[in-house]
């Protein structure tokens, strides 16, 4: 499977948040319990992380997600919102009960999204329903070839 690109993600935010709290980055990976090597590949922009493995290296930082991925809370996506949480699509998917392609159709816009899913999802995300309803109209609303 395939990956985009971390949206938003800002590797000399994550490096500079990393010297400060004085580690390395093998030290870093290692009690985020990561792979030797991924917090480098992350900083050099060799890979990109996935939202569990981002989320981990931050409480190790004792910082939020949201310190190492910009975007502005207006033109946040659903899969921006999941991120933030540091979840992947199947973990989202398990807590709100439905199905991971049924989320990810509703992440990029492609299905509608019912109430009562939006009400579990702004709870899982800890977000507002308004929030969750701004970010799918976004996604449904955007342009021609315009990744979320």
């Amino acid at each position: 499977m395939s990956r985009r690109v971390l949206r938003g993600f800002n590797r000399e935010a994550l490096r500079k948040l990393r010297e400060e709290a004085s580690v390395s980055a093998a030290e870093l990976g290692r009690r985020a319990g990561l792979g030797p090597g991924a917090i480098s590949s992350w900083e050099s922009g060799r890979s990109t992380p996935q939202a569990d493995n981002l989320a981990a290296a931050m409480r190790v930082l004792g910082r939020p997600v949201e310190a190492v991925v910009d975007i502005a809370p207006e033109e946040r996506y659903l899969g921006d919102w999941r991120v933030l949480s540091g979840l992947l699509q199947p973990q989202l998917a398990a807590a709100v009960g439905t199905a991971t392609s049924r989320l990810a159709q509703i992440e990029r816009g492609e299905a509608a999204l019912p109430d009562a899913l939006a009400s579990r999802l702004a709870d899982a995300l800890g977000i507002s329903e308004e929030q969750v309803r701004m970010a799918h109209s976004k996604a449904r609303s955007r342009g021609w070839g315009q990744p979320v």
